[in-house]
């Protein structure tokens, strides 16, 4: 479903008598309630984007610690594509979707993050091994933040 789509919908949704409305197809979902939130599940497509301004030069003393191991490491790191709230579970009573030594695969579902009460699906762009959570449940993440660390098998 496409941009055009989706806001096709949502206008024919606004227009209607109808006070919720639930669609899926082509892989995505998209569930719509008046009154409440709008929430669309759909795989969300984790790129990595490089910053439109470069950072700024270290001063003398060298580069900071974290970036010197992120660098050095073999690890893939998984980034957020959004700035927003980050869950690591569907919901408070569903266990995490992934736990530290967990092994994924590239697709595999690992976090929620909540921007503008959309819940976009993070999915790892990468299979191995969780080898560390980076950012905290139901804490904000920045774009481009780390979320997770995964080894290559």
């Amino acid at each position: 479903m496409d941009l055009s789509e989706l806001k096709k919908l949502i206008r024919m949704f606004e227009e209607s008598k109808i006070s919720e409305l639930e669609l899926e197809r082509e892989g995505s979902r998209v569930r719509m309630s008046k009154g409440g939130a709008v929430v669309a599940h759909a795989p969300a497509i984790v790129h990595h984007v490089a910053p439109a301004h470069a950072p700024a030069a270290p001063a003398a003393g060298g580069q900071p610690e974290a970036a010197t191991q992120e660098s050095e490491s073999k690890n893939h790191i998984v980034r957020s594509p959004i700035v927003g709230t980050f869950y690591r579970a569907p919901s408070p009573t569903n266990p995490p979707y992934v736990e530290e030594g967990d092994i994924v695969q590239k697709g595999d579902r690992l976090c929620i993050i909540e921007a503008m009460k959309l819940m976009n699906e993070i999915e790892s762009d990468a299979a191995g091994r969780i080898v560390k959570i980076c950012a905290e449940n139901g804490k904000p993440v920045e774009f481009n933040q780390p979320l997770f660390e995964i080894a290559p098998l």
